[in-house]
């Protein structure tokens, strides 16, 4: 069994509902970031850290990867055109949106109070906007980013999306981006895996 150690309210909700998607057990150890826990396993203090066995992973996207490839399920192969794209939503989330919304954090909760730019999170809330914009125009006909297929990079995105609305950051009421996301919330996994979000909270 899996054990994923990490606030599920944090980048541990990618891999928990990775491993929700595959159905695949797991415990669950809530532990927040910089704990003597987390950082017993990662030096940076960051969540999530998944421990397969004796070998301890860290990064979500990262994690997200290995699981994905290992059971075959939610990636294309390696070494195809559809990976390559596949592999150029995920980093446009984590380069864009993510960047956007990590930054407005980091000068919101993280960093000293005597080191947070406040004024920058207006920034934070353009470039995130800018991303919705290309997110709206890369998306296609399907009902995932990689059309009919559903991906680790709808996981990434969808939790990107998520983030924005608890960060109060705009999200469309309407159109591709609306609707791409409405999708992501009907999957079952989601739904369990926000369930284990609210049982933390």
């Amino acid at each position: 069994m899996y054990k994923i150690v990490g606030f599920p309210r944090s980048r541990a909700m990618r891999v928990i509902w990775l491993l929700e998607e595959l159905g695949e057990p797991y415990e669950l150890d809530p532990a927040f970031p910089q704990t003597e826990t987390v950082k017993a396993l990662n030096p940076t203090g960051k969540v999530p850290v998944l421990i397969d066995g004796d070998e301890v992973l860290t990064e979500s996207i990262a994690i997200c990867a290995y699981l994905a490839d290992k059971y075959g399920q939610f990636t294309f192969p390696a070494g195809t055109v559809e990976r390559a794209r596949q592999d150029s939503f995920t980093q446009f989330g984590v380069d864009v949106l993510e960047g956007a919304l990590w930054t407005a954090a980091k000068n919101s909760f993280i960093h000293p109070e005597e080191m947070r730019v406040p004024g920058i999170k207006n920034v934070c809330r353009l470039e995130f906007a800018r991303g919705l914009e290309t997110l709206e125009q890369r998306l296609g006909k399907g009902r995932y980013v990689m059309g009919e297929t559903f991906t680790i990079a709808d996981i990434l995105l969808g939790s990107c999306l998520g983030w924005a609305s608890n960060a109060k950051f705009e999200l469309p009421d309407e159109g591709p981006v609306y609707d791409y996301f409405k999708r992501l919330k009907e999957r079952p996994a989601f739904r369990a895996t926000m369930a284990k979000v609210a049982e933390a909270a």
